[in-house]
C-alpha cells in the first residue's frame, strides 16, 4: 500500500464495496431459500440503520428540523421495505443499500409533501437531482465540515465561518454539490454515485473533482481568515486521492 493510500480517513476506507453489496444480496437469498430470511433482513436493517439515519439527518430541510426525525423516517422505509422484499428478491435492480436508500429517500420526501406547501416551496432548492431524495441541507452541510468548539472566543468565529460556508454551498452548481454529498457524506463509491444519479461513472468522477476544487477554495478562504481551523478540512481535502 502506498503513502497515499495509508493516509486516507477510516471513514473512507469503510466505504462499501460491489463485492459487499453483492455479499448482502447473496445473504438475503440464500435465507429467503431456507425459509428464515425474516431474520436475515433484520440483521441487513440493523446493519445499515445508523448509516442511514446519518444520511436522512443531512437532508432534513431547515423548515423540516424539529418536525420530522430521521428515525422515524428510517423506520417507516424498513416497513416499506420488510412489506416489498419479496418483489426485491425476484428482480434486483439495484444492490441492498441503495434499494433500502431509495425507499428512505421516498419517505423523506413524503414527509415532505405533509409539511411543505407544495405550491409555496421551491422544487430546485427542496428536491435531489434523482429525485428520490430531498437535496442535502447546506446548514447541515456547513454544520458538520465547521465542527465544533467548546471555546467562548471562538464560538462566533465558527457561527461566522458555518454561516459564510453555508451560504457558498448554497451557491454551488446542484449536481456538483449532490455529488460531493454522495461520495463525502453518505459515502458512496463512484459507481454507486453514478446508479443514484443516473449518470455514466466518468461524468461523476469529474463532477466529484471539480466540487472539490470549489470546496478546498471556500475552506482555504474561510481558514485563511480565521485563528480557528474547520476540524474536517483535511479529512475532506484528502479524498482528492479518490477522485481519480
Amino acid at each position: 500500500m502506498d503513502q497515499q493510500q495509508r493516509q486516507l480517513p477510516r471513514r473512507a476506507q469503510r466505504r462499501p464495496t460491489e463485492e459487499g453489496q453483492l455479499q448482502d444480496l447473496d445473504f438475503l437469498r440464500k435465507a429467503y431459500g431456507k425459509g428464515d430470511n425474516r431474520e436475515a433482513f433484520n440483521a441487513i436493517l440493523m446493519k445499515y440503520r445508523s448509516r442511514l439515519i446519518k444520511i436522512i439527518s443531512l437532508r432534513i430541510g431547515f423548515r423540516l428540523q424539529g418536525r420530522v426525525d430521521a428515525s422515524d423516517v428510517i423506520q417507516d422505509a424498513y416497513i416499506e421495505a420488510s412489506r416489498t422484499l419479496d418483489r426485491y428478491l425476484e428482480n434486483p435492480e439495484i444492490p441492498v443499500f441503495l434499494w433500502l436508500r431509495k425507499l428512505a429517500g421516498e419517505k423523506l420526501l413524503q414527509a415532505n409533501r405533509f409539511h411543505i406547501d407544495t405550491q409555496k416551496r421551491s422544487a430546485n432548492r427542496e428536491i435531489s437531482i434523482d429525485q428520490e431524495m430531498p437535496q442535502a441541507c447546506a446548514h447541515s452541510m456547513a454544520a458538520r465540515l465547521v465542527g465544533s468548539t467548546t471555546s467562548p472566543s471562538e464560538v462566533a468565529m465558527r457561527n461566522e465561518n458555518k454561516r459564510r460556508l453555508e451560504v457558498a454551498l448554497s451557491q454551488m452548481d446542484v449536481l456538483d454539490r449532490e455529488v460531493l454529498v454522495l461520495r463525502h457524506f453518505e459515502h458512496l463509491t463512484g459507481p454507486e454515485s453514478a446508479i443514484v444519479l443516473n449518470l455514466n461513472y466518468e461524468t461523476v468522477k469529474k463532477r466529484y473533482a471539480r466540487a472539490l476544487d470549489k470546496l478546498e477554495r471556500i475552506l482555504s478562504s474561510l481558514n485563511n481568515t480565521s485563528n480557528i481551523g474547520l476540524e474536517a478540512d483535511a479529512d475532506m481535502l484528502s479524498y482528492y486521492q479518490d477522485r481519480r
